[in-house]
């Protein structure tokens, strides 16, 4: 089986699917960033705090000052176009990746399931020769024509595609997201006003519906987009489920994301009949060569990988929606809906005294929101806090009183209220710290 699994993925093909997928994933992160600088969000995110959230084990990534900042922001739009128009392809993916992932590890509190899929779309391409048809790469001859590829370099983009809405619908199989089409009940009814369907959108009942088409839908999209038959109306449910999704919810660039890159699924004579229409062809050239061992290796270890991190939650005691440990980098999509809040108080050991923290002195909003429902997050910052009173003679006891509720449910506290934080282990394994989950 093995060997004809091999077989298959040796088999050539056109090369038009990946230039497709090149070009729409580069010409797709060129708009999304200069749209992100346009709305502020380079001033709001990574200029105006003065604390930032980090991930385990890259606390070292400090912000630039803010010229610094713009300026590595501008590197990774040109980077984007470079990608898009296939001129230096891998420099240009390099320092995409560089640059993108720079500004995500900046600060934990903005991460996001689709800038996290950016990230992995940027890396499978740096094994991919998509610049080898219809790229500046290639009007320059800095690389040679390849009109056709083995189909393992098509297969593994669908692959990843394949897991992220695997493991989204896997994880839509709970009692909130079927029983109680929680929190979509919630998000629905702030859509009430919208002319013609905003009634509709507020009944329960749509609430359910729509919970359960979304599991199905997440469950087995990938596969019908796999098999030929269904391919054509499959693409057509991807636009209309996430068109409504961006039309409802407020989730960026995701939608996007999801109908440009199904793309890839389309066969190659598909792709090269959107070419010819456009009087773009390909050359004719063909160069057979052999995937690299060393490339296959490293791609099995990325998708054992890909398909190991979002189980890891198994290894937690708490429920991952209220402990959120192991929540990141799960394809956990629009799960969730949490609220909390975080009164930090700090005690002097030697007089006794002790005053209760405004956070906002340090944080601003969106990470205070963050802060108070994510574990983690709640560490990092009795860590700061401690070290912000030490500066000032104070030998800190820090403690905190926090209270999440998930999915409407009642509130309840999050963290064990006479544990001092800064005598704790904040890591990647079970924190004992965190208080059992009295609501299932």
């Amino acid at each position: 089986m093995i060997e004809e699994i091999r077989y298959k993925l040796s088999q050539k093909r056109s090369i038009a699917p990946l230039v497709t997928f090149r070009v729409a994933f580069g010409l797709l992160m060129f708009f999304a960033s200069i749209r992100f600088w346009y709305k502020g969000w380079i001033d709001t995110l990574f200029i105006e705090p003065d604390f930032f959230f980090k991930y385990p084990g890259f606390h070292w990534v400090e912000a630039l000052p803010e010229t610094g900042l713009k300026t590595v922001f501008l590197f990774m739009i040109i980077c984007s176009l470079a990608i898009a128009l296939g001129y230096r392809y891998r420099a240009a993916l390099i320092g995409f990746i560089l640059s993108f992932s720079y500004f995500e590890l900046l600060d934990a509190s903005n991460y996001l399931n689709h800038h996290y899929l950016v990230v992995l779309f940027a890396f499978l391409l740096l094994f991919i020769p998509a610049n080898r048809a219809f790229s500046l790469d290639l009007f320059f001859r800095r690389v040679e024509a390849r009109d056709e590829v083995p189909y393992a370099y098509i297969f593994i983009l669908c692959l990843q595609i394949a897991i992220v809405y695997s493991f989204a619908g896997i994880a839509k199989i709970n009692s909130d997201w079927l029983l109680r089409a929680m929190p979509l009940q919630i998000w629905l009814k702030e859509q009430s006003a919208l002319p013609l369907i905003g009634s509709l959108l507020a009944l329960p009942a749509t609430a359910f519906v729509f919970s359960w088409f979304a599991m199905i839908y997440d469950c087995t999209i990938a596969w019908f987009l796999f098999m030929k038959k269904t391919r054509t109306w499959a693409f057509i449910t991807v636009i209309i489920f996430h068109s409504l999704t961006a039309l409802f919810f407020n989730i960026g660039i995701f939608p996007a994301i999801m109908i440009l890159s199904n793309l890839i699924f389309f066969s190659p004579e598909t792709h090269l009949k959107w070419y010819r229409k456009f009087k773009v062809f390909f050359r004719s050239d063909l160069h057979r060569r052999k995937s690299r061992v060393s490339m296959q290796y490293i791609l099995a270890v990325y998708f054992i990988l890909q398909i190991a991190i979002p189980l890891r939650s198994h290894f937690y005691p708490h429920s991952v929606f209220y402990s959120e440990e192991a929540y990141r980098f799960s394809w956990r999509v629009m799960l969730l809906e949490k609220a909390g809040i975080a009164r930090f108080t700090i005690e002097d050991k030697e007089s006794g005294k002790w005053m209760e923290v405004n956070n906002r002195r340090y944080l601003t909003e969106f990470q205070e929101k963050q802060m108070a429902i994510q574990p983690d997050f709640i560490h990092q910052f009795a860590q700061f806090l401690a070290d912000e009173y030490s500066r000032k003679g104070v030998e800190p006891i820090v403690r905190v009183d926090a209270h999440v509720t998930v999915n409407a449910r009642t509130s309840e506290q999050l963290v064990d209220p006479a544990v001092n934080l800064i005598s704790v282990e904040n890591s990647i394994k079970p924190k004992p710290w965190i208080l059992p989950e009295r609501q299932e």
